[in-house]
């Protein structure tokens, strides 16, 4: 993480820098690593200590805390708790769209046997099962270039598949 730290009327000092390390360090852990930078803009204006913090996390994440108050460590710590809280909604987010990333959609590549590989399930999109008879269907299959036409059956109100078979003729799907 790159961390770039500003002082407004104010001197840097070690304890000063180890005490900000400490509370990126925090946040650090929180965000699993992911944060990019960080910039730090330390003010001092007559018994105020302001604090600024912008943490840049993967993925174009901003962001930005402002704590205030009458010495460094309380400034800090407002700042740094503000932060937190966008960090655990930014990392709640990610949970997420993990969790709904991995849908039933995904096929896992079959077992190749003796070196030729496996037919691969090539995903259509959607079909339109329209309600229509028997004879309706195989006039689709006979006029238009379809192989097969999925169908409501009008008389029984099941979905039914009407095929062209390899001896030309028309086979006709029906569920029990």
């Amino acid at each position: 993480m790159r961390l770039d730290i500003t002082g407004r009327h104010v001197e840097i000092t070690s304890p000063l820098r180890q005490l900000i390390d400490r509370r990126l360090a925090r946040l650090g852990r929180l965000l699993n690593d992911s944060v990019i930078s960080a910039q730090v803009i330390l003010t001092k204006e007559k018994y105020r200590h302001r604090t600024e913090i912008v943490l840049h996390a993967r993925g174009d994440n901003m962001m930005r805390g402002q704590g205030e108050g009458n010495a460094w460590p309380l400034s800090l710590r407002q700042a740094s708790e503000k932060l937190e809280q966008q960090a655990q909604r930014l990392k709640s987010k990610w949970r997420e769209r993990k969790r709904r990333g991995a849908g039933a959609r995904v096929i896992p590549p079959p077992a190749e046997v003796d070196n030729t590989p496996a037919p691969r399930v090539v995903r259509a999109t959607r079909y339109p099962v329209k309600p229509m008879s028997v004879e309706d269907a195989a006039l689709r299959v006979e006029g238009g270039s379809e192989t097969f036409v999925v169908f409501r059956n009008a008389e029984t109100d099941a979905v039914s598949i009407l095929y062209r078979r390899k001896d030309g003729n028309l086979g006709l799907i029906e569920p029990d």
